[in-house]
């Protein structure tokens, strides 16, 4: 976390020492988080064909979607098809960001596709109805699967420091890593401050390396006491990255950097971690 004077809180601590674990933030009003409305900024699964039935919605890219419950993501609205995971479900879209959104056969971002453009909505191909596992928000540069930078964190602690790198970045590999049951505590480890990150990582399996890849968390360990995690949005050819972040340049809240690359230095990253 950046240091900022000396008031400030250190955006990486597992316990806030002056700021409430209430958040007193709200998210954007245009994108409300998950809750069965189909938002401006929100791309919406449908349980059946033509935009009827349950609604599952979604402010990012998630990796899988999850085939069981209490993990999996569901269709949330009334409706037919309530509490249903949306994993091979579902049979209609409605895109309301302003990103194309490719959904696909298989987890992880694999398998046949179908692309969605900005404002679209429509009914899953025959390969895809009631047969989808992920979906990518596709970025408008930068080429590949780079997603574009938006604030959407509902502000929620998942067990960290209220508005720190940490919640931020829980929240993130929560709503679009595929993880929808992250916390502090995940894996039955403790993941704590965000300098050991990368060895909660392996202590449960997550794959860490230094190769930055969209939809990555980098970890900076050698930033102060508590180092800084962040989420890779966008990754280029010459091998810099883009971030997502909180608590780094604005004090307890939202920013971006842009064209890093991984270092030892104390304001970059030294880890990836691959959820």
């Amino acid at each position: 976390m950046k240091k900022i004077r000396t008031t400030l809180t250190v955006a990486g601590t597992a316990l806030a020492m002056a700021v409430p674990l209430i958040a007193t933030t709200s998210a954007p009003a245009f994108a409300a988080s998950r809750d069965g409305a189909c938002d401006s900024g929100e791309f919406c699964l449908y349980y059946n064909s033509d935009q009827a039935g349950s609604i599952s919605d979604f402010t990012g890219s998630i990796s899988d979607y999850g085939a069981t419950q209490p993990s999996c993501y569901e269709f949330k609205s009334a409706g037919n098809g309530q509490g249903v995971c949306v994993k091979n479900n579902a049979a209609s879209v409605w895109n309301r960001t302003e990103k194309t959104v490719r959904v696909y056969f298989n987890s992880g971002y694999g398998g046949a596709s179908q692309d969605f453009a900005p404002g679209a909505k429509g009914n899953l191909n025959s390969t895809l109805k009631n047969n989808e596992a992920s979906h990518q928000f596709l970025g408008s540069s930068g080429g590949g699967g780079n997603e574009g930078a938006t604030n959407d964190f509902d502000h929620g602690t998942r067990g960290f420091a209220a508005d720190n790198c940490t919640a931020f970045a829980a929240y993130r590999v929560a709503s679009r890593l595929g993880v929808p049951n992250f916390s502090n505590s995940w894996g039955g480890t403790t993941w704590g401050n965000a300098n050991t990150w990368d060895d909660a990582a392996r202590r449960v399996g997550v794959t860490v390396d230094t190769t930055p890849t969209v939809g990555a968390i980098a970890v900076n360990d050698t930033h102060g006491d508590y180092g800084h995690v962040a989420y890779v949005n966008a990754v280029y050819s010459d091998g810099s990255f883009d971030v997502e972040e909180y608590n780094w340049n604005n004090r307890l809240a939202y920013g971006t950097r842009s064209h890093l690359r991984v270092s030892s230095a104390e304001n970059s990253f030294q880890h990836m971690l691959h959820f």
